[in-house]
């Protein structure tokens, strides 16, 4: 038979595993409260950028990434596919703007407004500067007269006054987001316009991000507190010098143009950028709501994410007449 350890033994083998098992226990609790206290301070870091920029930082950054890899494949690699972008991208924003100025009272009809939208981009594309004409002035028409249409029943019908604000701003939405974002189907349809498409788009992702990390850090002086508080003048300056920086970079590897037209092509788009994202946050203001819509997290909705693209992409299209 085998001989049991001496008691004392036993005794030092249990307070052994004792000793063991308390350390492992705080060890354990240690990393538990680092980790607690980690997570606590990068909340807290999320919370102090969400109230100073009005984002969350990191679900922008992701959907932000997963538009713009969608973009390069659509432009880079197959540039009839940018049709396909875009029109998802005209569709959705006309009918969350519409569907806002519905919440704030204006009777606009959403779906003729996306059949509109969607019926440029093939027209832009295909067809040029005549056929992105006839289509906007032609979705202007069906949208207002579809307005009409409805004017003729009891429950839609509305006194003389709002029936004009009702047009209007069905007009505004095929104006602020049908016509003016065909512009970047135009550009992309010409003749190596689909790197001048590309190149704008990377010099107005520039501008916002130097906006952003430059007003982060350095922002004091509000730029439009009435309008968009958190923009400021140091922001403002910082995507001034992100722009013109990488707009040379693009001007001499991508499009080919002289140096002095890269900072042109930067400075005007850091312009229609700012401009584009002073006159949605004067949209939302007037219709008192933060976002325009919660399709994007992060971002808000798809003309939160593309109200600097819009003007721009007319901008680049005027350029790109002039100067390619």
């Amino acid at each position: 038979m085998t001989e049991s350890p001496p008691p004392r033994w036993g005794r030092r083998r249990r307070a052994a595993r004792l000793e063991f098992e308390a350390r492992a226990q705080a060890t354990v609790a240690e990393l538990e409260a680092r980790v607690h206290a980690t997570r606590v301070q990068l909340d807290a870091l999320d919370e102090r950028i969400q109230a100073r920029t009005g984002r969350n930082l990191p679900m922008a950054i992701g959907i932000g990434l997963v538009l713009g890899f969608a973009l390069l494949f659509s432009i880079v690699w197959y540039k009839e596919l940018f049709m396909l972008l875009a029109g998802a991208l005209i569709g959705f924003t006309s009918f969350e703007l519409a569907s806002a100025l519905r919440f704030a009272g204006h009777d606009v009809p959403r779906i003729p407004s996306v059949i509109a939208g969607l019926a440029i981009v093939p027209a832009a594309f295909y067809w040029h500067a005549e056929g992105q004409w006839f289509v906007f002035l032609a979705g202007v028409l069906f949208v207002g007269g579809w307005r009409l249409v409805e004017q003729l029943r009891p429950s839609s019908r509305a006194p003389a006054r709002r029936l004009l604000t009702d047009l209007a701003a069905g007009t505004f939405v095929q104006a602020y987001v049908v016509l003016l974002g065909s512009f970047a189907v135009l550009l992309t349809s010409e003749d190596g316009g689909q790197w001048w498409t590309f190149a704008f788009l990377l010099v107005v992702v520039a501008a916002d991000t130097g906006a952003y990390a430059s007003g982060l850090v350095f922002g004091k002086h509000p730029m439009a507190p009435r309008i968009s508080p958190k923009k400021t003048w140091e922001g403002f300056l910082g995507s001034v010098a992100i722009a013109v920086v990488t707009s040379l970079f693009l001007a001499e590897f991508m499009i080919g143009v002289e140096w002095w037209a890269g900072i042109l092509l930067g400075v005007v788009i850091v312009g229609t950028a700012t401009l584009g994202d002073l006159i949605e946050s004067l949209i939302k203001r007037d219709l008192g709501i933060k976002d325009i819509s919660t399709w994007l997290p992060g971002h808000g909705g798809f003309l939160d994410r593309i109200d600097s693209v819009l003007p721009s992409a007319a901008a680049a299209y005027v350029l790109y007449l002039l100067l390619a």
